[in-house]
């Protein structure tokens, strides 16, 4: 018996049929290894046909809204709810569509208009809410989707969903599948970036799992590293006490030869990844500390994002640590922003919340703007489904809940391609159906993916008998109507 063929008898099935899935981890793990400096669209790993197309952005800054903020309150604008204040939500309406079992007890299902101001704003004349008056300042940068819907009805699976193109748990992240598709334009910081700032709004908020920027079947080097605001950065990448760089070196090499060891034995690409991801972690030990650091930004910056700027772990904190990642070549960039899970007490919640990524939000584009990098940039405001116009609890003038409405919410993207001052979507009169254009999630996780130059149609793995790539098996296509 063949040394070859011996290893390959000692492959496991999954190992076997997901070879085709770590093919490019194997190819690329030399460049990972190697020492040599990239400029920005310089990459390494990436499939040999991908991009599909010229892309019109290099990377991806995710804010993420968790929680699901409410449309009617910031962006869709309903006067004519504000006659209709206490009427109950119309059968006509509401189409026989169901309720969570947190609200499905009500006797009532009354109308909550929103409370707040609403005004038009730069020259595209788009509606904004008196609670966002700095993103109102960019708001010709913004290109809006108001009738983006959702399958899911609670906040694990439709984030899920979003993330990975699945409601279950298990499938690559976007994150993961942008850089298997696209390569790595950075040696000494992770491809993909993920933060979870702090919130002012509701305290008791929806958890987050570390499986939502997970790799799935996917090699595991390709999956989102987590910024932390307290301690360390990135967990275990200090040293620890009495172990010096060269000792670090040392063990690494010794590690390096067992590990290559072990592969030649087995053929586990896997092992390849564990390789890779130690050595990231070595250079991320002077990456990461220069990168957390902003003495070096001049007051002017730090005042774009606002006065939380300098509060490590805050959404205006993590906005300026965003662009220092993108300067350096980090692709893909996601905040989990949580706390807007506004079921009773909306109005001074979402205050808070606004209050927290209102100025950051529009320092980042600005500051972006200003490097002129927002044209390389695509940024993606949004949360996992919307808000219902009906009151959840007792209704008040000045006090009203919302519970999960999936049937329609807004969403923004900005740079990277896309054209600012347009909109796409229509919705009803109570913010409750879509009427006109709707945009599914797969169509904006399309919209994405083609704005960084891959075709969602032409990039997919073989994994349990099918083609699996990040969209699933729904139609989606192109938000063409939001590209410049």
């Amino acid at each position: 018996m063949t040394p070859e063929l011996d290893r390959l008898l000692c492959l496991t099935r999954r190992q076997l049929f997901g070879g085709g899935a770590h093919a490019a981890g194997a190819a690329a793990l030399a460049t990972l290894l190697g020492n040599r400096s990239k400029a920005d669209d310089a990459r390494s790993g990436a499939l040999p046909d991908v991009p599909h197309h010229r892309p019109t952005a290099k990377r991806i800054i995710h804010l993420f809204m968790s929680g699901a903020p409410s449309q009617i309150d910031m962006y869709d604008h309903k006067p004519e709810l504000t006659a209709l204040f206490d009427k109950d939500l119309p059968e006509s309406v509401r189409q026989g569509q169901r309720f969570t079992t947190m609200t499905s007890g009500q006797k009532r299902f009354p109308l909550a208009p929103s409370m707040f101001r609403f005004d038009q704003h730069g020259q595209s004349g788009r509606w904004v809410s008196e609670l966002l008056p700095e993103t109102a300042k960019v708001v010709d940068d913004l290109a809006f989707a108001y009738s983006v819907h959702t399958n899911a009805i609670n906040h694990d699976p439709a984030i899920t969903f979003i993330q990975t193109g699945r409601e279950l748990p298990g499938w690559p992240s976007l994150g993961a599948w942008l850089s298997y598709g696209l390569g790595t334009a950075t040696e000494n910081l992770p491809n993909y970036v993920v933060m979870t700032p702090t919130w002012t709004g509701r305290k008791s908020a929806q958890a987050l799992y570390s499986r939502l920027w997970g790799s799935g079947f996917l090699p595991s080097r390709l999956q989102g590293v987590a910024l932390r605001a307290q301690g360390d950065p990135v967990l275990f990448v200090t040293n620890p006490p009495g172990v010096d760089a060269s000792t670090r070196r040392a063990m690494l090499d010794g590690l390096s030869r067992l590990n290559q060891m072990q592969f030649e034995a087995v053929g586990d690409a896997e092992i390849q990844s564990r390789i890779a991801q130690y050595e990231m972690a070595f250079r991320m030990q002077t990456s990461v500390p220069e990168l957390a650091s902003i003495a070096d930004e001049p007051q002017h910056v730090l005042d774009l994002y606002g006065p939380d700027a300098t509060k490590p772990g805050t959404f205006a904190a993590s906005c300026l640590l965003a662009r220092r990642l993108a300067e350096r070549g980090v692709q893909c960039i996601q905040l989990f922003h949580r706390g807007w899970d506004q079921h009773n007490n909306l109005p001074n919640d979402i205050r808070n919340q606004c209050r927290d990524i209102d100025h950051a939000a529009r320092g980042l584009i600005e500051d972006l703007k200003q490097r002129d990098m927002l044209k390389e940039t695509l940024i993606v405001w949004g949360g996992e489904f919307g808000r219902t116009v009906y009151c959840q609890g007792e209704l008040k003038r000045d006090n009203y809940g919302r519970d999960h409405h999936p049937r329609c919410f807004t969403m923004w993207m900005a740079g990277g391609g896309i054209q600012g001052g347009r909109s796409i979507g229509i919705t009803d009169d109570f913010s409750y159906n879509v009427v006109a254009d709707p945009v599914g999630i797969s169509d904006v996780n399309t919209t994405i993916l083609h704005c960084l130059g891959i075709d969602n149609q032409r990039m997919s793995v073989k994994y349990q008998g099918l083609d699996a790539r990040v969209t699933g098996v729904e139609p989606c296509r192109v938000l063409t109507e939001l590209l410049a």
